[in-house]
């Protein structure tokens, strides 16, 4: 079929159609419904709340599978659909009578069709433990002085809205403000499916060039931050903290994380001695309450420190450490003398850089993860 801009509809939809049969066997479509299965009649069982914790991986996971499910079969009655169209504007086409409206329709489906199947694609890509989990991010100053403190300031502000962008929650749990301006550091929570998964793909430093807006002569300036990022775990009852092993300092909520900034000292901040891993939590109303979630923060981070441990390789889970500085960075965001953000593992650019700082990160996350994948 002659298609408007010179291309074979029917024949991309075809090859769409293959694609999503290939999907089927790598994605396991036929394994995830006899697991829902075998999920629904758990769920149906009148004695399922009487293990609470239980209950909830059950519904969890159905939730989740159902999800995953409808969004497979949604897109094959896509295709489906495309091909009655495609059909229609063909007769249309044949009987010489085009249909400009049908054909430009046609168009757009197909291109819709496209991008979907693709995001279908992409899921074979989480293959890690905790990819689908909540991510625990913190984000923290290098060299640069003010300039990388205000430049962390600015990161955690893109992390927020790239995933307010994909519908996902944020939650910040503390944040140190810069000695002039910025942040020093700040730890936050990402909710949402495969967060841990697309985050994990940042991890690292990243380098700013811009025109210094706190230098009296307005010069070009370098300045560095980088952001860590572990899997948010539910369940850490497996983790062993000996309270002995806890220093343990409170202080006055306050800065960008204390929504509910008091006059007693709330603020929790946990140093687990052994390791030296700090975690500050003052967003939460009681001094209780940062002490219980700063817990569960550190006890993801030690939960991580061992799987890495176990694997023999920190940056497996964990990541590498690296000087957060020069020569280290995985990403550089040019404002001047020209606009250009380049990602240096895999080579993807844009000159949009407004658009990357507003949360555009996509195209950059399902590069390295392609590339960490191997795909």
């Amino acid at each position: 079929m002659a298609a408007p801009e010179g291309r074979d509809l029917a024949a991309e939809i075809e090859a769409l159609a293959q694609r999503i049969a290939e999907a089927k066997d790598y994605l396991g479509i036929e394994s995830m419904r006899a697991r829902g299965a075998e999920l629904e009649r758990q769920a149906a069982a009148p004695d399922l709340w009487d293990d609470p914790d239980r209950a909830r991986a059950v519904t969890t996971e159905l939730g989740r599978l159902g999800d995953d499910l409808a969004r497979f079969d949604s897109l094959t009655a896509a295709v489906d659909d495309a091909r009655v169209l495609a059909e229609l504007v063909a007769e249309a086409e044949a009987g010489g009578a085009p249909d400009e409206g049908l054909a430009k329709e046609l168009v757009t489906t197909v291109d819709a069709l496209g991008v979907r199947v693709a995001q279908l694609e992409l899921e074979s890509l989480f293959s890690g433990e905790y990819d689908d989990r909540d991510a625990v991010c913190e984000v923290h100053a290098g060299a640069g002085g003010t300039d990388a403190q205000d430049w962390t300031e600015m990161m955690l502000r893109m992390y927020q809205r790239w995933a307010e962008r994909r519908g996902f929650s944020v939650e910040v749990d503390e944040a140190t403000p810069g000695q002039e301006a910025g942040l020093l550091s700040a730890t936050f929570i990402v909710s949402g499916r495969h967060a841990y998964g697309l985050l994990a793909t940042e991890r690292g430093v990243h380098r700013l060039v811009r025109m210094s807006p706190f230098d009296s002569q307005h010069r070009r300036q370098t300045s560095f931050a980088s952001l860590d990022v572990v899997p948010f775990l539910d369940d850490v009852s497996d983790v062993e903290i000996d309270e002995k092993d806890l220093r343990v300092d409170t202080y006055r909520s306050s800065g960008a994380g204390g929504q509910h900034v008091n006059k007693t000292d709330s603020a929790v901040r946990l140093t687990h001695v052994p390791t030296g891993i700090v975690v500050a939590v003052q967003n939460e109303r009681s001094q209780h309450q940062n002490k219980a979630k700063a817990l569960q923060i550190l006890a993801a981070k030690l939960a991580e420190r061992a799987r890495a441990e176990r694997q023999a390789e920190l940056e497996s889970l964990g990541g590498e450490r690296a000087e957060n500085a020069w020569g280290n960075q995985i990403r550089s965001y040019v404002m001047a003398p020209y606009q250009l953000v380049k990602d240096l593992r895999t080579s993807v650019e844009t000159g949009n850089v407004d658009a990357v700082l507003d949360g555009d990160l996509d195209a950059f996350m399902e590069a390295e993860l392609r590339r960490m994948r191997g795909a």
